[in-house]
């Protein structure tokens, strides 16, 4: 009875009624939230928001990860520092720390190359297959089911990708009931313009990361290249500025407690609609092994790079993800033992059933057959969990590879494995490439050997029947760095033509391993794939029926965030972590100047440090503050991948990047508490401010279009 409701029109029939600033929304479906924005005073006309060829969409961008936008008609871009790090770290040496230092190109000439990884992908259309993904699998279940699923998403992905300057993808939404083809634009030529010092981009490091009050410069700026066509193209000096369509404007006329704000961009992961199963099984099986997985990794690192400057600028990048994703993680576990998340999906799961049991016509058998598939997949979880661990190597991966695309090379390319299609390659050959600048072997080496020892340690249950037998033991390890070539690049590329048969031969002792353990990570590849094609089967009745619940209730229905462009909305404002505290909108310069202890994370830089003593405010002073904002909080739905989202006004002007959250508002990725959830911004006035008073970036002031406050 629920089928009708894979329709778009029908699913938007649902929004009119939607509350508070819950909500990460398709773009389509913004003008069936007119009434919501003009309530909180955007002026922008929703038809126009919901137009990815129009401004301001036109102007929002993807990383890969991270969010971004022009802003300006030479193809600058605009995002948060963190999300820049890795090219930072990859231009930088023990000698030369533009981490340390921050970096600035006063010239075109002297931007820096970003690296194989940086890319630049602009969102051109979106349309619905769910139809052609789905059409007569609603019998089928397991691996036939997920590899029905996977041949027509790499056939409809085939016929889109045509013109080799785009990239296409086609995610599920609403957890498989729903598939959007998205086209865009993959810019490969991405350079590095200007960076703040990490005193700056960094401020408060890992002890202010989700805490407020925060007083961080999140930001940099990369530059688009692409070939004197026009056209998307490898990294060259003959390449050109990309010229954006549009771009945002940038206003300094700054915002108050109250004010309207949109925010655009590309969320990664949310599980709104996750069970209580689910939530316990994160809470207890998953979220802590995770947590304690983070630890140990980040220990064996720091202790493997203490005795070298350059294996830390190395492995910085990596530390720093390793440690976000921790401190997240463990905000999660926190946030569930503040305020018992499973207990209120108890109550919810339990009056969707009683509902469910009310509706004429539906399946007897679809809530055990759910219940049943999620309780398989979450013991699979823990087994997939301790392979990761047991095999946390960067060259044993690398070898893993290499092989895989010799055995998949055997295969007509629309029969292979996807990653491993000849759309695939170039990324391939950029993993195997960065390596050179976030590799040192004898690091790599007590990662892995520290992976098989806390491995062995585990519960059975993380244990996959026939693993243990196939693993080298920790004194094995030292001898399968010192015989392997595959740490050097050029002997890493090379085999990326080598066949399977000589690679089987190989006598590099890790693409032995890679041989030896292949048809382990295959059965274990089969087992996850028959699981997923069970979820694929059972989860989207799940949805439908779900969606129906909600709409007769007058509740919001929005897709989990997965990694594709969404557009939230919201308004600056306070909030009340506990009783008697309310913490407000707003932080400013002189709070850095009360942190600054200086030595890190709270070493401000001495020029920021005389510029506030001197009040040299400029245009960027705040008129009821009296003096430069650098961070502000807002009601917006966000989380991971967000980082470096344009926060715009209500006239669609750039106004903050988006790049943390509070830690109380770590478990929205689970439940939206409109009480305490808030996203945390940086305030454009600080960057400017910064950007003039510390810098000397006015080449990019320049050519940027600031709007300034009026005199």
């Amino acid at each position: 009875m629920f089928k009708k409701l894979v329709l778009p029109a029908t699913l938007l029939a649902a929004f009119g009624t939607a509350h508070g600033d819950e909500g990460q929304w398709q773009p389509h479906q913004l003008p069936q939230l007119k009434s919501e924005l003009k309530r909180i005073g955007i002026q922008i006309p929703a038809e126009r928001i919901a137009d990815l060829t129009k401004h301001p969409m036109s102007a929002i961008v993807s990383l890969g990860g991270c969010s971004a936008s022009f802003v300006s008609p030479d193809g600058l871009v605009v995002t948060n520092h963190h999300c820049a790090y890795g090219s930072i770290q990859r231009n930088s040496t023990a000698e030369k720390n533009y981490i340390v230092n921050g970096f600035l190109a006063k010239t075109r000439a002297e931007e820096l190359p970003g690296g194989p990884n940086a890319l630049v992908y602009v969102t051109e259309k979106v349309e619905n297959v769910t139809e052609r993904v789905l059409k007569g699998l609603d019998n089928v279940g397991g691996k036939a089911r997920h590899e029905a699923i996977a041949s027509r998403i790499k056939a409809l992905t085939a016929e889109c990708e045509t013109d080799k300057s785009y990239r296409c993808s086609v995610p599920a939404f609403h957890r498989g009931l729903e598939y959007y083809r998205i086209r865009q634009m993959m810019i490969r030529d991405v350079r590095l313009v200007y960076a703040p010092a990490d005193m700056v981009g960094n401020y408060g490091g890992d002890i202010d990361n989700y805490e407020w009050p925060r007083h961080t410069g999140d930001y940099s700026f990369l530059r688009a290249y692409v070939g004197k066509d026009g056209r998307p193209a490898d990294p060259s000096p003959d390449n050109v500025p990309y010229k954006s369509k549009d771009f945002l404007v940038v206003s300094a006329e700054g915002l108050k407690a109250g004010d309207p704000i949109l925010l655009a961009g590309y969320p990664g992961r949310t599980s709104r609609y996750k069970l209580p199963a689910e939530i316990r099984f994160a809470r207890d099986v998953s979220y802590p092994a995770t947590v304690a997985e983070y630890q140990a990794d980040l220990d064996t690192i720091a202790a493997a790079t203490k005795s070298s400057k350059n294996d830390e600028v190395r492995y910085a990048s990596v530390v720093k993800s390793i440690n976000n994703r921790m401190k997240k993680t463990q905000g999660l576990l926190d946030g569930f033992a503040r305020k018992d998340l499973a207990a209120i999906k108890d109550g919810q799961d339990a009056e969707f059933r009683a509902w469910y049991g009310r509706q004429a016509g539906v399946s007897g058998s679809m809530l055990s057959d759910l219940d049943a598939a999620i309780a398989a997949d979450m013991a699979l979880e823990q087994q997939t969990f301790g392979w990761n661990v047991a095999t946390n190597s960067d060259l044993f991966k690398s070898a893993r590879t290499l092989y895989r695309l010799a055995l998949e090379r055997k295969k007509p390319d629309a029969e292979r494995e996807s990653g491993y299609q000849d759309r695939d390659l170039a990324m391939i050959k950029a993993r195997l490439t960065r390596l050179e600048q976030s590799y040192v072997g004898s690091v790599d080496e007590a990662r892995f050997a520290a992976g098989l020892q806390r491995y062995a340690k585990l519960p059975a249950a993380f244990h996959p029947q026939g693993l243990d037998a196939l693993l080298p033991s920790v004194a094995d390890v030292p001898a399968l760095y010192r015989k392997s070539a595959l740490g050097d690049t050029k002997t890493r590329l090379a085999l990326l033509d080598a066949d399977a048969a000589t690679l089987e031969k190989s006598a590099d002792p890790f693409m032995q391993l890679a041989v030896k353990m292949h048809a382990f990570a295959l059965a274990l590849e089969d087992r996850s794939k028959e699981s997923e094609g069970n979820l694929e089967k059972v989860i989207p009745q799940y949805m439908s029926a779900v969606i129906a619940w909600k709409k007769s209730q007058g509740k919001p229905v929005y897709p989990d965030a997965n990694s594709t462009l969404r557009v939230t909305y919201g308004t600056v404002d306070a909030y009340s972590p506990k009783d008697g505290i309310t913490k407000g909108p707003f932080t400013t310069v002189e709070g850095i100047v009360e942190k600054h202890t200086g030595k890190d994370p709270f070493d401000a830089p001495k020029a920021l440090l005389d510029a506030v003593k001197a009040k040299r405010y400029g245009q960027f002073k705040d008129p009821v503050l009296g003096t430069v904002p650098v961070n502000f909080l807002s009601s917006a739905d966000t989380t991971g991948g967000n980082s470096g989202s344009a926060i715009v006004n209500k006239r669609g002007e750039l106004i903050g990047l988006n790049f943390d959250s509070t830690y109380e508002s770590i478990t929205k990725d689970w439940y939206f508490d409109t009480a305490i959830t808030r996203a945390i911004h940086l305030d454009v006035r600080y960057m400017l401010w910064v950007m003039k008073e510390v810098d000397g970036a006015d080449n990019l002031l320049k050519e940027m279009t600031i709007k300034y406050p009026k005199k």
